[in-house]
């Protein structure tokens, strides 16, 4: 099993989450308390996520949290939509964190695709050392 802060992905997941939550913070007032929460807690899903598939026992259930990870930065990428769209954050914030999303949702596309070439060769039994 590999070190998961050695992975690329969860590296550039983690500056993410950093970024989220600095932007989010800095949206006032109770109303918007719900949507602060969930752009702090999407974000925080996809590097937690890829942090617990890592240390699974089979690629396939790696794969697993991978989804998981990756349906979190669909929803990140909505509430930072809206957020725009309610303009609450600025056009600049917005445009960093969608293209942050963007490439960590891509990376994790292709780390499925690793996984899924390497369970596929294994029957899915090996361990996820995968440094992606």
């Amino acid at each position: 099993m590999s070190d998961f802060k050695k992975l690329e992905v969860w590296r550039k997941a983690h500056a993410l989450v950093l970024n989220v939550h600095r932007v989010a913070i800095a949206i006032r007032g109770p109303n918007y308390a719900g949507l602060r929460s969930q752009l702090i807690r999407a974000s925080m899903s996809i590097p937690t996520n890829i942090v617990e598939g890592n240390g699974q026992r089979t690629t396939l259930e790696f794969g697993r949290f991978i989804r998981i990870a990756l349906n979190s930065a669909s929803e990140l990428e909505y509430h930072l939509i809206i957020t725009r769209d309610l303009q609450l954050i600025s056009v600049s914030d917005f445009a960093t964190l969608s293209a942050q999303t963007i490439e960590v949702r891509k990376m994790m596309h292709g780390l499925l695709r690793h996984l899924s070439r390497k369970s596929s060769k294994s029957g899915g039994t090996e361990g996820p050392d995968v440094v992606v």
